[in-house]
């Protein structure tokens, strides 16, 4: 009789691949942080980078989100193709300003907006705001000096960051090129979050965030080295191996939904608003 084969340990790492892959629900997105964000796409504005970003944050909060509009970001096309459903859209306020002084006084009356909606619906605490192509009205050199478009931009930006304290909420803003209204707007955000087109899809890279697994279809994904650095930072530290002087450290920046180790994104119900602000979408 032949001896028994050898047994083998129980494999401790299967419960850690469970818990560390990506589940293909997920959604590989920056998460918004209290404060203004400026957000900047490169590449074709056909990548729904902001609108994406933007229902991604009201899948995962409740409460409304007010847009400030400028070239037509807001627009229901662009919105509805990345919309999971209609119903997330009506949670949106939106108003729009086609003038320097429009735009301006826009973002000045934004606060009684919000507190309007808070009157009808105490529970309805904004939880977004967006200001896209903040710089483009500013621009109007047939209205404006550059010395005024910045002036103008500033107290904009200035309102927009009273209200990010006042509601303790997120602002997001974009711009639509360099130059002296764009390093204001910089200088303005706590944060910035990039988003650059590549032949895998949108990367974005952020303060604590960089997209490091890309969808391919059929439930594959494509990963990046970073990817499985992270993935063996975290299986060493669980193992409670102390990395070794020059690796990289597993207690780094932590990255976003969909990739974190730490943390799970659970999508929270949401209560439609009444009517959209004015402007229409």
């Amino acid at each position: 009789m032949s001896p028994d084969p050898p047994t083998r340990p129980a494999d401790t790492n299967r419960s850690l691949a469970a818990e560390t892959d990506p589940p293909p629900e997920e959604l590989y997105l920056p998460s918004l942080d209290n404060g203004i964000t400026h957000l900047e796409v490169t590449g074709s504005r056909s990548v729904p980078a902001l609108q994406a970003i933007v229902l991604d944050h009201l899948l995962l909060h409740e409460g409304p989100a007010f847009w400030a509009d400028a070239m037509g970001h807001a627009t229901t096309a662009a919105l509805a193709r990345v919309a999971p459903s209609w119903r997330l859209l009506e949670r949106i306020h939106v108003a729009r300003g086609f003038t320097p002084y429009q735009h301006h006084t826009l973002i000045a009356d934004l606060s009684a907006r919000i507190n309007e909606t808070l009157r009808e619906d105490p529970s309805a605490k904004p939880t977004l705001i967006i200001a896209p192509a903040i710089d483009a009205q500013y621009r109007d050199a047939d209205t404006l000096s550059e010395a005024q478009g910045e002036t103008l931009l500033a107290r904009s930006l200035a309102r927009l960051q009273q209200y990010a304290d006042g509601y303790d909420v997120p602002v997001l803003v974009t711009t639509t090129e360099d130059g002296t209204l764009t390093e204001t707007v910089r200088r303005a955000a706590a944060h910035e979050l990039r988003c650059e087109e590549t032949r895998l899809g949108p990367r974005f890279v952020g303060d604590e965030f960089e997209t490091l697994v890309y969808p391919a279809g059929d439930g594959y994904y494509q990963t990046t080295i970073a990817y499985w650095t992270q993935i063996l930072g975290a299986r060493a530290e669980q193992a409670g191996l102390e990395p070794s002087a020059g690796a990289v450290q597993s207690d780094g920046p932590r990255v976003g939904t969909g990739i974190s180790i730490e943390g799970t994104a659970t999508p929270t119900s949401a209560s439609p608003l009444l009517d959209a602000w004015a402007g229409g979408r």
